[in-house]
């Protein structure tokens, strides 16, 4: 097969060649251009030495020079090149302990982790080096460790998480002996960095095969090694309704939930909170819980915010034949955007229920229709909204600035929520002045 280079990559690996040494691309992009899929980032393998590349190239970064990764800048586009090599102990569980360098690419490729990831393609002779049947396990859609599973892993853990990751965004299966090394190696996971787990994980959410991914994670331990929260749902009855376990239903509503890493994320953790209740309230337990997950794993605090606010409103009441002022108030509360995702994660939830699909799209439909029509009148949904702000009616009142501004702002947005057509200024003006007028201290 021959491969498609990006023209920089491709000048990249010809001065190497040029200069006298080898040249492969690796990794990645060769297993991706076989499965037909657009690389991301190309790798190039060498037998150069980093000083010898940081000779042959004007403009290097010493990215991982202590490992053999230079990275070079050509025709403005960055590109690793990494020195062939064997690795040492990996006594840390992440770096060997030291590495030594080869000429040969069989020996740089045993290294890697699975065998579609250790396959090399000689741009000159448009030939893939090949020597532990990745292209035969691409055809198969299996994932199968370079060597022995238990000596990968323990090489370093996250190979693990890597595993459940490609499970989910490539939609492979896992070979058996792979899989039956997982269960006795998953406390390994402890001693790797929460980053590196949550950036495993928000990949793996990603995919559009999470649920086969989520239940090779629970099987093997590491569910219960990294999210003990979810893990411990299985066997526990989520409601009378549903068909699942609260595990089984966690991981069947992400599944289908729309895939950005917040929803995903929220359909995933939404009922966490039935563990200790199964009262409308788990949704507030549930969000408390969420974010003790996600900022345990170092999450940002915008996807912590995101997903707690999610799981905490996920239990809303309005639906398709709601009033418009509750539809107007449901909008105000939690703002369009994230009204938008509760609609999604709502349908979700309904598809972690067996709901007909037929179903699950009517109402999802409808009730961002009913939004839209909200939307269209232009309705003041929020203070800022208002025909009238605080320093209006400081002046017209006289008012000093303090609480009772917002008081009669507060008001004034839950008038106009009844009526949209009250929000202009001479009406807000009225109408905060009987407000005023009906306060007992203004009585007195």
């Amino acid at each position: 097969m021959r491969i498609s280079i990006p023209p920089p990559v491709l000048k990249a690996c010809e001065y190497l060649f040029r200069s006298g040494y080898q040249a492969y691309l690796v990794g990645g992009a060769i297993r991706d251009s076989y499965l037909g899929l657009d690389p991301g980032d190309w790798d190039i393998t060498t037998d150069a030495t980093p000083a010898e590349v940081e000779a042959l190239f004007l403009r290097t970064i010493p990215t991982g020079k202590n490992f053999g990764t230079m990275t070079v800048i050509v025709d403005g586009s960055p590109l690793e090149i990494t020195t062939m090599r064997k690795d040492g102990p990996y006594s840390d569980g992440r770096h060997p302990d030291y590495i030594t360098f080869t000429k040969e690419i069989t020996e740089d490729l045993s290294r890697r982790d699975f065998t579609i990831n250790a396959l090399a393609y000689d741009p000159f002779q448009q030939e893939t080096i090949d020597p532990f049947s990745g292209r035969k396990h691409l055809k198969r859609k299996l994932l199968v460790t370079v060597g022995e599973p238990e000596l990968r892993f323990q090489e370093d853990p996250l190979r693990m998480l890597r595993l459940v990751r490609f499970q989910s965004t490539l939609g492979f299966a896992v070979d058996k002996k792979t899989r039956l090394a997982l269960p006795g190696l998953a406390r390994l996971m402890q001693h790797v960095s929460v980053e590196r787990v949550l950036g495993e994980l928000n990949k793996m959410l990603l995919g559009q095969e999470l649920l086969s991914s989520l239940k090779t994670f629970y099987l093997s331990g590491l569910m219960e090694q990294i999210l003990p929260e979810l893990a411990a749902g299985h066997g526990v009855s989520p409601g009378e309704r549903h068909p699942y376990d609260l595990l089984g239903h966690s991981m069947t509503a992400a599944q289908f939930a729309h895939p950005s890493a917040h929803l995903r994320w929220a359909a995933l953790l939404h009922d966490v909170g039935k563990l200790q209740t199964l009262q409308r309230e788990h949704a507030q337990i549930g969000a408390e819980v969420a974010e003790g997950i996600l900022r345990r794993l170092h999450a940002s605090n915008e996807l912590v915010v995101k997903v707690s606010t999610l799981i905490a409103h996920h239990m809303f009441s309005v639906h398709p034949h709601s009033s418009d002022r509750e539809i107007r108030r449901f909008l105000a509360e939690v703002g369009p955007e994230t009204a938008s995702d509760l609609v999604r994660l709502r349908q979700a939830d309904m598809a972690g229920m067996n709901v007909a699909p037929r179903q699950i799209l009517s109402f999802g439909e409808a009730l961002m229709g009913r939004f839209s029509d909200v939307y269209a009148e232009h309705s003041a949904l929020s203070l800022k909204q208002l025909a009238i702000d605080g320093h209006a009616l400081m002046q017209a009142f006289r008012l000093k600035p303090g609480p009772i501004i917002g008081q009669i702002l507060q008001h004034l947005l839950e008038e106009v929520l009844l009526d949209p057509s009250l929000n202009e200024y001479t009406t807000l003006r009225q109408l905060a002045q009987s407000y005023l007028e009906s306060l007992p201290e203004r009585k007195s």
